[in-house]
């Protein structure tokens, strides 16, 4: 991967049966790669979408279940979103990110609120073409900052009950 937006160590995993013997410990990172971006896999690896992962060696499944909670936990309090979208974004697009991030529905308006409030975001003045049906075109909008930033220490994104 040569495309990342952002690297930091997640865990080390190191429980003696995680993987048959000999006993290996393992550091994992989360890497986060841009929407836009379209790295080269080797022929055996593809992409899956998180909801819907594949069967896991050893414990592969329990770190990704970890990177996936400390995505969601900075998600509320960090601008970290930015290295996931485009340089440009709808609220839409930003929005499908969160609720991919997070793995459940995130309201467009309120979203908007929280990251406006925050300083996160700022309208770039343009609007994106309209879709087949018409209507009034989405505003476009950008991170405010491109490294990362807490922005709401006391902050939890939660699903509406």
């Amino acid at each position: 991967m040569r495309e990342l937006a952002h690297l930091e160590q997640l865990a080390v995993f190191s429980a003696p049966d995680r993987v048959p013997s000999p006993r290996r410990i393992a550091s994992a990172y989360l890497g986060l790669v841009p929407l836009t971006a379209d790295p080269q896999l080797p022929d055996d690896t593809a992409w899956h979408p998180v909801s819907d992962l594949p069967v896991m060696s050893f414990d592969h499944r329990t770190v990704v279940d970890h990177a996936r909670t400390r995505l969601a936990a900075k998600l509320s309090y960090t601008n970290i979103a930015f290295a996931l979208a485009p340089e440009r974004f709808t609220l839409s697009v930003l929005r499908d990110i969160y609720c991919a991030a997070l793995g459940y529905d995130v309201d467009t308006t309120n979203l908007q609120r929280v990251l406006t409030r925050r300083k996160v975001i700022t309208p770039t003045g343009a609007t994106a073409t309209p879709g087949r049906t018409g209507g009034r075109p989405a505003a476009v909008y950008r991170f405010t900052e491109s490294g990362l930033r807490v922005t709401d220490e006391f902050a939890a994104l939660r699903p509406r009950a």
